[in-house]
């Protein structure tokens, strides 16, 4: 019987050491170990956040018509005064201006419900605010959320940003002034979250924005989770409506998540201009995790720039691509110093037009002098596990302006008419099994 159970217990050590070798340990690019937030993707359990404020309880119509900002708000104050809760959009069309949401309150949208928003801009606050790598005052977005722990989107339902009179004013500046900005052509974002922490948004459709989709400026442990986000891309395409814009975040993941949008989907932002570093306003992005997604139409999957200072721990992965411009764009303004480190894009499938892009950015920028500029830099980039079909696999370029080094290709196997593929210029270059058809 001592014989048996001394065979047990070896037995059990050998399956347990057994075990222990196949654990891996999940790291981010530089080798640090990605924590185990990262691998939650359970959803937020609405019923737990408190009170159901369902608006049409407190005064709001269901005339879908009507501009009811004001009556919106006010549901929101209430539950934020009465100890937080959910203000529940119900079945229905629900018209609004700019909606702060405050300590607390979370952000349910029903099945069959949808926040729609205005189309005027006179609806929308002018606030300090931040937009296109800047602080400035702007528009509000649809639906802010400024300085709360723990805020919550949540689906099924429709945020709608009933983006089409702005696409067309929009298209009409840009004919009458080709050189028009985009801040000039008055339009709100869908979404602004900023100074935030433990943020969900999950399961809501996300449509038609007039401006960049959704907003995310300072916050920290972001999760998006199987969200639908579009904006046509065909007709009346609607002009920067960025799927995702990271600008000065940490902790953020991206999860399941559909994206098609007539722009670029998930976007690092922070900061532009010569002396950009030196703006307390402005700062770098670090462990990003985007995976298992599905891009529809985009102009780039991952896109880090164009205002964008430092980009560190960037995972995109287990993606499928349909009809992107771009699978990874690395803008490089030579008006400001970027450095792009420790990128890694893996295990990717689908079609696109080029996969790796590295050029110069030159719309809108303003070049100064400035004797102590840093040389924008790219380094630890790695590509890996990639299988696409694309017109130029490969669309680099050298320039005086930026350093490209450190560099990986393994695991590749592409079709790609332009059959460009030449990283000779990438100092320390490694190219590990990689076809290129």
């Amino acid at each position: 019987m001592r014989k048996l159970i001394l065979l047990l217990v070896m037995c059990a050590m050998v399956v347990s050491a057994g075990a222990k070798k196949k654990v891996k340990t999940v790291v981010f690019p530089d080798g640090t170990p990605i924590p185990q937030w990262f691998s939650d993707v359970s959803k937020v359990d609405v019923a737990t956040l408190g009170k159901m404020y369902k608006v049409t309880d407190y005064g709001v119509s269901t005339d879908s018509t009507v501009v009811q900002t004001e009556a919106l708000q006010a549901v929101i104050d209430r539950a934020a005064q009465e100890g937080g809760g959910v203000v529940v959009i119900p079945q229905g069309t629900f018209l609004s201006g700019s909606l702060f949401f405050k300590k607390g309150t979370h952000l349910h949208v029903a099945e069959g419900g949808r926040l729609k928003g205005s189309d005027r801009i006179r609806d929308f606050k002018i606030l300090d605010t931040r937009m296109e790598g800047q602080s400035l005052k702007y528009f509000a977005a649809l639906v802010n959320a400024d300085g709360i722990d723990g805020f919550t989107i949540s689906g099924p339902g429709v945020i709608d940003g009933n983006g089409y009179n702005y696409w067309e004013e929009f298209w009409i500046r840009r004919e009458y002034n080709r050189q028009c900005t985009n801040l000039e052509a008055m339009r709100p974002r869908l979404t602004y979250i900023s100074n935030c922490t433990n943020v969900t948004v999950q399961d809501v459709h996300l449509i038609n924005s007039p401006f960049w989709t959704n907003h995310v400026y300072r916050s920290d442990h972001v999760r998006f989770l199987d969200c639908y986000i579009f904006s046509p891309t065909s007709g009346m395409k609607a002009p920067s409506s960025d799927a995702i814009d990271l600008d000065v975040c940490h902790d953020v993941l991206v999860h399941g998540c559909y994206m098609s949008v007539n722009d670029d989907a998930v976007v690092l932002k922070g900061g532009k201009g010569t002396w950009a570093d030196k703006d307390p306003n402005n700062g770098p992005n670090y462990n990003i995790v985007i995976e298992d997604c599905t891009y529809g139409r985009v102009h780039g999957c991952l896109t880090l720039g164009s205002e964008s200072l430092h980009d560190r721990n960037i995972v995109l992965r287990r993606c499928k691509v349909t009809d992107a411009s771009r699978v990874l764009w690395l803008k490089m303004r030579p008006d400001t110093p970027q450095h792009y480190e420790y990128v890694t894009v893996e295990n990717i499938e689908g079609n696109c037009s080029s996969f790796l892009v590295v050029r110069p950015w030159t719309q809108f920028f303003k070049p100064e002098d400035r004797e102590d500029m840093p040389l924008s830099t790219c380094n630890n980039i790695v590509m890996r596990g990639i299988r696409m079909d694309c017109k130029n696999f490969f669309d680099v370029g050298p320039s005086e302006k930026y350093a490209l080094k450190d560099f990986t290709f393994e695991d590749i196997n592409v079709r790609d008419q332009k059959k460009a593929f030449d990283p000779s210029f990438i100092e320390n270059c490694v190219v590990k099994n990689v076809v290129i058809e």
